[in-house]
């Protein structure tokens, strides 16, 4: 099963994905279904939204799980002489170290369009709208979170600065400031000044550089 969420095998209805990961540098895919795409993507790479080409990934909208196993198995059997080893930098524990391809995206994109449309399900083609729209129905929860960050980030600068759960938070807050910029979206209009500020002048420009990736 390449869906690694541990889904019970009676959820079967519900929504559903069917989703085509392609590696930014390389030409080699990774495709299965989840019904919470974005926590699965992240589980494949801390730094998904640079890691995989977002706009050539593909993402399914199915209304069932059993649809989505359908529509995944059918393109695993189409595909199974284009199989490849997964990269080196997918953790194991994600479970994701299997279903990926190499050379066979074109293919993959045309079947699966035509897999989508016998039911009339929506098909993504380019993952950045997808997810500004994911991001967006729970941007609320940024403010608040990210100036709780930056004022912890600011007490342990003056009293405890080898703590490593500094390093820890701010990498999170680093990633979380890439994720938004490369959905497209304005991410200081959505955090206070104060973040802004961080972001722009803080210490994690000596301990990340200032796009977080160590």
């Amino acid at each position: 099963m390449s869906d690694d969420t541990p889904y019970p095998r009676f959820a079967s209805r519900g929504r559903a994905f069917v989703y085509v990961l392609p590696c930014q540098d390389e030409d080699l895919l990774k495709l299965g279904f989840s019904r919470d795409p974005f926590t699965r993507f992240s589980t494949l790479h801390r730094r998904f939204y640079t890691f995989f080409d977002l706009d050539r990934g593909l993402l399914v909208d199915t209304d069932r799980v059993v649809t989505a196993r359908r529509i995944e198995r059918t393109l695993i059997e189409a595909f199974r002489a284009d199989r490849a080893m997964a990269p080196l930098v997918v953790p194991t524990a994600a479970g994701g170290h299997t279903e990926w391809y190499r050379g066979a995206y074109d293919r993959v994109h045309l079947l699966l369009n035509e897999l989508a449309g016998v039911d009339g399900f929506p098909l993504h083609e380019g993952l950045r709208p997808w997810l500004r729209s994911h991001l967006m129905a729970r941007a609320d929860l940024l403010h608040d979170w990210s100036l709780r960050i930056v004022e912890t980030l600011d007490w342990a600068r003056h009293n405890a600065p080898d703590d490593p759960g500094a390093a820890r938070l701010t990498r999170a807050l680093l990633d979380t400031w890439t994720l938004f910029e490369a959905a497209g979206l304005d991410i200081r209009s959505l955090v206070p000044g104060s973040v802004s500020q961080w972001y722009d002048h803080g210490d994690h420009r000596r301990l990340f550089g200032r796009s977080g990736l160590a």
